[in-house]
């Protein structure tokens, strides 16, 4: 039955209102899906579907109407080409078929497909290219489509044709602009990493500021930094960020090999371990009952030399992709490389400690030493004026007790900079009560020492003595810079740490000022500390005070006994 001129009108007029909504929809399946129920009712089929070509010819999305979800699940597999849907495929014009079985390019149905009678096809064409495909079966009030289906179809499929192809360039845009953010936001920890690492050469600023912006790049909940020791075979965590923190510390030290943190250093590549729980790499039960599913391991390079590993843990179960991890690797290259010139920085001020050391040494035997030789060359010829001229040899005497004093003054300005007093055999706790004693009488300030009731005699005598020297300089710069009112001092113990922490209610003082014009006092606690194994932290608020965090292992290694 073929359409009055009436109702080809009407059905021109609603395809009209049907394609100017096409081209507002710019979402790809949500379009495909209207294409195919707007075909259904032009041509009253019983069933519709869109196929669309990707860029090498295959069907790459199938949309159909007319069949619920249950009957589509129950089909054994989706289209795939073949048939009259493969003719269609490789066809510039329409395909109108009464009975799909009897047709020679038919290949049947798959199993629990409804069976389809009468069928029309049309190619929805974008110049020579084809972009998919209108698929139509069983018309309603008929047994076969005709012509004039055939046509108001070709005209919906010129439409769809505009529309997929202005969906396409949506779709693209925002893959544009979806890779574009990624970019800046790549570009922008990069920048970050740069800065970092060419605006300071203090390692502890270097490792905190980069592990920051890792862990706010990748959006995770945990972070740690091992650094490879002197040994070249252990690894050590220096720093951990983020959540769970007691679960990570459980432990923190692993050998090259040993563990997903060993593995990673030893294979010196990324590795991304994304179940923990069945990671047999992986040693830390308290890291997975704390709820973490995923960690990436980077390897921090300096060149070909190993310093250290990076890693970040998530408790999400989102895949974490190629890409970050490729962007992580090229960091770790970076942060290496000032991992390593941080190191070359400390050990270039030890020196110059050292070296300055030598210099007031040498100042003390070519200066203090050869003024006192001279007070007494001066006394030796006063023997010869006390019979011939007694006014000149009370003169020379006088001349000499100046000279004398003088030296002693030189030498207790250097006995007060070099050589602090001695800790004594008494232990670290009866050393700090003294000078928590001589600084109350000296400046009439409150400090309260609290700490363990042994006297940590255990501790090795040269640890002590760090944590000694470290008590000494900062009562010192209290009472002297900071003008404190009230100063605390906390000891305590883990199983290989003992810690001294000092906090006084002083002016404080800019750290990073601090830090570009650094004193002998604070870079000595630093040199100290690090001596034995240790580590000092200084934070300080202008107008709040300045605490210090010093730990010395609680045993000597055998880096430090060899030196």
């Amino acid at each position: 039955m073929f359409l009055t001129r009436e109702q080809l009108q009407e059905r021109l007029i609603a395809l009209h209102r049907a394609s100017l909504e096409l081209v507002k929809d710019v979402s790809l399946d949500t379009l495909l899906e209207r294409i195919a129920s707007t075909a259904c009712e032009q041509a009253e089929a019983r069933y519709a579907a869109v196929g669309v070509l990707d860029d090498d010819g295959k069907l790459k999305k199938f949309i159909s109407v007319g069949m619920s979800e249950n009957e589509i699940k129950k089909i054994t597999h989706p289209p795939v080409g073949h048939g009259l849907i493969g003719a269609l495929m490789n066809a510039e014009y329409p395909i109108r078929v009464p009975v799909i079985e009897q047709d020679p390019r038919s290949v049947g149905f798959p199993a629990h497909h409804p069976i389809m009678t009468s069928f029309l096809g049309v190619p929805i064409r974008a110049g020579e290219l084809q972009l998919g495909q209108i698929y139509l079966t069983d018309k309603l009030d008929a047994p076969e489509f005709n012509s004039d289906d055939e046509k108001i179809i070709q005209m919906l499929a010129a439409y769809a044709a505009a529309a997929i192809q202005n969906a396409r360039l949506v779709e693209h845009m925002r893959e544009r602009d979806v890779t574009l953010t990624r970019r800046n936001v790549d570009m922008a920890l990069l920048n970050g990493i740069a800065t970092t690492l060419t605006s300071s050469l203090e390692l502890d600023e270097i490792l905190n500021k980069t592990l920051g912006l890792v862990m706010g790049y990748m959006k995770v909940e945990a972070g740690e930094i091992f650094l490879l020791e002197e040994d070249k075979q252990t690894l050590r965590m220096v720093l951990h960020r983020g959540q769970a923190a007691e679960a990570f510390w459980t432990r923190n030290l692993f050998h090259v090999g040993e563990g997903f943190i060993g593995v990673v250093a030893e294979s010196k590549k990324p590795s991304i371990s994304a179940d923990l729980e069945s990671d047999v790499r992986f040693l830390r039960d308290a890291v997975v009952k704390a709820g973490f599913r995923q960690m990436v391991c980077i390897p921090l390079f300096a060149g070909e030399n190993l310093m250290g590993v990076l890693t970040v843990a998530t408790r999400s179960s989102d895949p974490i992709d190629d890409r970050s991890v490729q962007l992580l690797a090229a960091v770790g290259n970076w942060a290496g490389l000032a991992i390593e010139n941080a190191h070359l920085h400390t050990n270039a001020r030890r020196f110059a400690v050292i070296e300055e050391r030598d210099r007031i040494g040498m100042d003390l035997h070519d200066g203090i030493i050869q003024s006192i030789y001279g007070v007494g060359l001066a006394l030796e010829s006063v023997q010869h004026f006390i019979d011939e001229d007694p006014q000149k040899a009370k003169e020379r005497i006088q001349h000499s007790i100046d000279g004398l004093n003088q030296a002693i003054r030189d030498i207790r300005a250097y006995i007060l900079d070099l050589r602090p007093r001695q800790l004594g055999n008494d232990g670290l706790m009866n050393g700090l009560r003294r000078l928590v004693t001589e600084y109350r009488a000296n400046t009439f300030s409150d400090v309260i020492l609290t700490g363990p009731e042994s006297d940590l005699k255990e501790l090795p005598h040269s640890h002590a003595l760090v944590l000694f020297h470290i008590c000494q300089e900062a009562l010192a710069n209290a009472a002297k810079h900071a003008q404190a009112k009230s100063v605390n001092l906390s000891v305590w113990t883990t199983d290989d740490r003992a810690l001294l922490e000092i906090h006084d209610d002083g002016r404080g003082f800019d750290l990073e000022k601090m830090t570009a014009t650094i004193g002998h006092g604070l870079a000595n606690m630093q040199t100290r500390a690090r001596a034995v194994g240790g580590e000092v932290d200084i934070t300080s608020i202008i107008g709040d005070g300045t605490t210090i965090l010093a730990w010395v292992p609680r045993g000597v290694s055998r880096d430090h006994i060899k030196k």
